[in-house]
């Protein structure tokens, strides 16, 4: 069938279907892929662990049988969700759909919802071209992936925090996945909103069961708790370190679960989102829009506006300002003087104030009249009473333009065909799908990005070794 102008082909061509069709064969991928993403690793954290003084021998392994970038430049903003599906379709949040972690809710009436959904991704994923060219896909907890095309899905979701979203879960994944799977690891799964080391624990051994039974063409698999831990204590903290040594672990386990099921024949791919910076302070930028009259209360002691024409879409480091009636020019001037005027002063937090004709340039906030960039040690909040500028609870935080390179992503990868001991250099987030749909043996025309190993030379190397701390 056809869904928001791209083939989906189900899982059929595993079963056959009603009418008594043969089930068809899956096709091999030239090279098989597993795709980790650990959120929040800067790739200085492998690069110079040494110094940083990092026991994490599985990821630091990569650097000599693999190759790496020295960086990986983002998408706008830097967070989790517009950066996790430009990594599986190689565009630009503006041209995916996926423009931030929540969806633009000005009136609250979402119950801050998240962008869960895959049809609001615009254009092919990875799984969308494994899945055309009858090739089987697995995921554990990789965002953006409630009804995804894939053919072993446990996505993820959440929305109270409460027991009932363990149900949601398992409503939510591919029928007949979790049950042998929790039968076989004598355990349950991970709660949806469960950002600490031991969910992402669970999850590996999830994902390391799911490569040991179905044998996909392409595997992800999502790990949470070091960006959560750098939320809470900051970039390089000593939490920070642990957690991923922790995690580095986790990634052992997948690695050597790869190898072995795959006879050494699967690549290995890390990544992540964003990298962190870190901050004190927080921005109210409701609050002005309320001082200037753009955004409505029923009463000054009221926290929730029942009316708006202009409100703030914050993004962690950043915003985009969204107009409700694009062609008021009245208001957008408004709006333009007003972000103007807080930017003069530096307390105030804001670096620089982008329109939408470079946000446009920059594939971000598609929707937005202006976003906002803070300065470091700021951080966007959402209060809409108090002081414009508070103290902030957090101590990280990304979000911002993703030119300084702090804010960069990682990438490495090791298996075979794969040269040793290559360094990319800095590369863009968007060449991260067109990269794996060529191991797989896929295309995804669509994408903004290019192959970056497409002049490495062919060095076998297996990603896993003995990866025992």
């Amino acid at each position: 069938m056809i869904r928001s102008g791209r083939v989906v082909l189900g899982t059929a061509f595993l079963l056959g279907n009603a009418c008594g069709l043969p089930a068809q064969r899956p096709v091999e991928p030239r090279t098989p892929v597993l795709m980790i993403s650990i959120d929040g690793m800067h790739p200085s954290y492998v690069l110079e662990a040494d110094r940083l003084g990092l026991r994490i021998p599985n990821l630091r392994r990569l650097l000599s049988t693999g190759t790496h970038a020295s960086g990986v430049q983002g998408v706008v903003p830097t967070v989790t969700y517009p950066s996790h599906t430009t990594l599986v379709t190689g565009v630009s949040p503006a041209r995916h759909g996926v423009t931030a972690n929540t969806t633009f809710d000005p009136l609250g009436k979402n119950a801050a919802g998240w962008y869960w959904y895959a049809e609001d991704v615009k254009v092919p994923t990875l799984w969308d071209a494994a899945t055309a060219a009858r090739m089987t896909t697995a995921n554990v907890h990789w965002p953006v992936t409630v009804g995804a095309n894939i053919t072993w899905n446990i996505p993820q979701v959440w929305r109270t925090g409460e027991q009932d979203d363990r149900k949601l879960v398992r409503a939510l994944t591919t029928p007949g996945v979790l049950e042998p799977l929790e039968k076989a690891l004598h355990e349950p799964y991970a709660d949806g909103n469960d950002e600490t080391i031991e969910g992402d624990k669970r999850r590996a051994r999830f994902a390391a069961q799911l490569l040991r039974d179905k044998h996909p063409a392409l595997t992800l698999a999502y790990f949470t708790a070091l960006d959560h831990v750098e939320h809470a204590s900051g970039p390089y903290s000593k939490a920070a370190l642990e957690t991923l040594e922790q995690i580095d672990v986790l990634a052992g386990e997948l690695f050597r679960a790869a190898w072995k099921e795959y006879g050494g024949k699967m690549a290995v791919v890390v990544v992540s989102d964003h990298g962190f910076l870190p901050v004190a302070r927080q921005v109210n930028l409701s609050i002005a829009l309320r001082r200037a009259g753009l955004l409505t209360f029923v009463s000054e002691d009221s926290a929730k506006p029942v009316d708006w024409k202009a409100a703030v879409w914050a993004s962690g480091g950043s915003a985009g300002i969204v107009l409700r009636d694009d062609k008021d020019k009245a208001a957008r001037d408004k709006v333009g003087a007003l972000l103007r005027t807080l930017a003069a002063d530096t307390a105030n937090g804001i670096a620089n104030v982008i329109d939408a004709s470079e946000l446009h340039d920059r594939g971000g906030f598609s929707s937005a009249a202006f976003m906002v960039n803070l300065r470091e040690g700021f951080t966007m909040g959402t209060n809409v009473k108090g002081p414009l500028v508070s103290m902030a609870v957090i101590r990280g935080m990304h979000g911002f333009l993703p030119d300084d390179h702090r804010l960069d992503a990682s990438f490495f990868i090791a298996g075979p065909g794969i040269a040793h001991g290559r360094d990319l250099g800095r590369i863009d987030q968007r060449d991260v799908a067109p990269t794996v749909a060529r191991l797989l043996g896929l295309a995804l025309p669509m994408a903004e990005g290019r192959d970056v190993l497409s002049a490495t030379s062919a060095v076998a190397g297996a990603p896993g070794g003995s990866g025992n701390r």
